[in-house]
């Protein structure tokens, strides 16, 4: 039996151990991939801590269990099923599984499944410890086995670590497609400068937005933003004032699209100064999880015909066509820095990235 590195939790709040496990083997629809290279996610550290007793809605998998949100590699086998893809190939493994039998699987939005789970994170529904059975491992592992439906094929062009980054992107990706963002139309990014953020800059300014409002809290990394098109990107920091009235000053009507990019340590506070913003008609989308709740007037928000939409991840075939974006330039990832560790190295690379991330650092595991 062949054996491998993999980190694993061992209990809820303790550190990662590496251990030597057995290598999987791919199921009939499913590929054995080789990770290269694998996300190290922010709130990682909070979901193997607290998330039991914060949000016990979303389950972990049981422990011991292989962790590591957004791998990328390339196809070490096939199951007898699947027919494309071979070994050699480069891909992303969209962690997002259902039970691909209700009907939301069956229409392409797996999303809305009931048994919706991330591979190596948590899950969302009370089926999802069956996935997490059925697909154990993880990208902290050498090797790792997803369904051939969720592979995301990589352009040559790409850098492996970049492929690490797709799940943030991705994410930011699906809501400005719910948004329907238009040419010329102008787009807030709550949140602007944190990984989340900065691809969502990235993405927008490749949906032809005319005008991209990033907002945050640190004026040197707003800077950074407005460099990706100094006649587009405006920054807005909010120790300067009220969010909404900076954006009305330069946009009178208000802008056509929010994304509320904030994390869960974020004030609402933030969110509901934000919303006001947004023009008549205009779309707001929850992509970051801000610790509401949110109040909304009905009246206001029924006259103003505003839309408040949650958007989740983002499905293989949205992922498929963002790698068509960055094969074809229209979106560069390379203003993000590299920051690989070592799998040994996990339990630091999680203590760095608490004290240290940003969103242009591409914190990753490199195999």
């Amino acid at each position: 039996m062949r054996m491998m590195k993999a980190a694993r939790l061992h209990e809820i709040g303790g550190k990662f151990q590496i251990d030597e496990v057995p290598v999987p083997m791919p199921g009939q629809h499913d590929v054995l991939i080789k990770v290269a290279s694998c996300g190290i996610i922010p709130n990682l550290r909070n979901v193997v801590t607290h998330f039991p007793t914060w949000y016990p809605f979303l389950p972990l998998p049981a422990l011991p269990a292989i962790f590591g949100l957004d791998a990328a590699g390339t196809v070490a086998a096939v199951g007898e099923g699947v027919g494309s893809f071979k070994p050699g190939d480069r891909v992303y493994v969209n962690p997002g599984v259902g039970c691909g039998e209700c009907r939301h699987c069956k229409q392409g939005e797996p999303t809305r499944c009931e048994s919706y789970t991330f591979m190596g994170y948590f899950g969302f529904g009370r089926d999802s410890q069956s996935v997490f059975r059925k697909y154990p491992y993880a990208g902290y592992g050498e090797y790792t086995v997803a369904p051939a439906a969720n592979l995301v094929r990589l352009p040559e062009t790409m850098r492996i670590e970049h492929g690490a980054r797709l799940g943030y992107l991705g994410t930011a990706y699906s809501a400005i497609r719910k948004a329907n963002l238009r040419p010329g139309q102008d787009i807030l990014i709550l949140g602007a400068t944190g990984t989340l953020g900065v691809g969502a800059a990235l993405l927008s300014l490749a949906f032809g937005s005319g005008r991209v409002i990033v907002a945050g809290r640190d004026p040197a990394a707003l800077k950074r933003l407005v460099q990706l098109d100094p006649l587009r990107v405006i920054p807005i920091c909010w120790s300067d004032g009220p969010i909404h009235e900076q954006v009305r000053t330069r946009i009178k009507d208000g802008v056509d699209v929010m994304l509320d990019a904030l994390g869960a340590k974020a004030s609402v506070d933030l969110s509901i100064d934000a919303m006001q913003a947004v023009t008549r008609g205009g779309r707001i989308v929850q992509i970051g999880g801000v610790a509401g709740p949110i109040p909304i007037d009905p009246h206001p928000f029924m006259c103003a015909q505003h839309h408040y939409i949650g958007s989740l991840w983002f499905t293989p075939a949205e992922g498929d066509e963002m790698a068509a974006m960055i094969a074809a330039g229209t979106v560069d990832l390379g203003i993000l820095e590299p920051r690989p560790y070592s799998l040994e190295k996990i339990n630091e690379a999680l203590e760095d990235i608490e004290r240290h991330g940003n969103g242009f650092t591409n914190f990753h595991i490199a195999y």
